[in-house]
């Protein structure tokens, strides 16, 4: 069974940055479709983006066009999270996904706190 660690989280003040890694442990990384999600307290978990497994587009949720980027390095079984220009509504716990032939794998989360 895959794992995923993620990593990166934090806090940091209004306006600023962070980038968000998760490692996965399986050898075909390349063959699964990954996305960031998150979970605000006292709400539902809400997807954040997605890049597919080969090349495709990658999608965002609108509340973060333009200010996060999702990228992968397969050679490091590894996807990533660029935050910019973070608000203090992007607090949450933020989760990695991964999905292939309709089976999904989930990290434990990691933290991010904007606030000043």
């Amino acid at each position: 069974q895959m794992q995923l660690v993620e990593s990166g989280g934090g806090l940091v003040q209004p306006g600023g940055s962070l980038r968000l890694s998760c490692a996965a442990s399986t050898f075909i990384f390349s063959s699964y479709a990954m996305s960031w999600y998150r979970q605000a307290p006292g709400k539902e978990r809400e997807l954040v983006a997605t890049i597919p497994s080969a090349g495709g587009t990658t999608t965002y949720a609108e509340f973060v066009k333009g200010r996060f980027t999702i990228s992968r390095d397969n050679a490091k079984n590894t996807v990533y999270l660029q935050m910019n220009s973070l608000k203090a509504e992007d607090t949450g716990v933020y989760y990695c996904k991964a999905r292939r032939r309709g089976t999904d794998y989930w990290g434990q989360g990691t933290q991010v706190t904007v606030s000043s």
